[in-house]
């Protein structure tokens, strides 16, 4: 009995090894987990999907130094501040928010553009309307309307506009193509009057055909 004894448990054996390595060939998959959190370390915090183009979760991105998703992204920008979580900056006067406002700028009301010289871009003032001039203040590039006048060359009156100027002429007179010298208005073609109408310069005369005097109006015929 003894002999048979020590046979069963030396079968007993054989099968426990038997099934343990056998469950080692027979599901591999279980060494999978073990792998991905090796992966994940390897690769940095906030990996969601290492299979997809940037692998980082949403809100985040790769640092290009080390290649981890350690870089918040700001959707709105920061402005002169600094992305310090998804979606919240930090900015220059301690505040933090979704965005920092931007600075007040340098170059006035009517803002900036680039101009490029030798390869290098700076910011410089727009140049101000037509008819307006720039004036350089505290505040900043400020435009400021030209009094045409002071040296436009009407003929008649001249009338400042924001941005320009008009020219006026006197009763009697209208402006010419140029609009700036005035002419005689022939007012003889609103026929004023009831028979014959002669022009002059600033002002018309009516007359009556022969038999007939001109009324007291100075317009009709009797």
């Amino acid at each position: 009995p003894p002999v048979m004894l020590v046979e069963l448990l030396f079968q007993a054996a054989c099968v426990s090894l038997f099934l343990s390595s056998g469950q080692g060939r027979v599901y591999p998959a279980r060494k999978k987990p073990a792998s991905f959190a090796v992966e994940r370390r390897r690769v940095g915090p906030h990996v969601c999907f290492p299979g997809s183009s940037s692998g980082c979760c949403p809100g985040w991105m790769l640092s290009p130094g080390s290649g981890k998703c350690t870089l918040p992204l700001c959707s709105f920008g920061c402005g002169g501040g600094s992305c310090i979580a998804p979606n919240l900056c930090m900015c220059p006067d301690g505040e933090q928010g979704i965005t920092c406002p931007e600075p007040p700028g340098t170059c006035g009301e009517y803002g900036c553009d680039l101009s490029c010289n030798h390869g290098g871009c700076q910011e410089v003032a727009r140049v101000c309307p037509i008819g307006f001039s720039m004036a350089e203040t505290a505040n900043g590039v400020r435009c400021t309307d030209i009094d045409e006048c002071q040296s436009a060359a009407c003929e008649g009156t001249c009338l400042n506009t924001e941005g320009g100027f008009a020219c006026e002429c006197g009763a009697g007179r209208e402006l010419s193509a140029d609009r700036r010298s005035c002419r005689d208005t022939d007012e003889c073609q609103a026929t004023p009057c009831q028979h014959r109408c002669e022009n002059s310069v600033g002002s018309y005369r009516c007359s009556c055909r022969p038999g007939y005097h001109l009324h007291g109006n100075r317009h009709s015929c009797v």
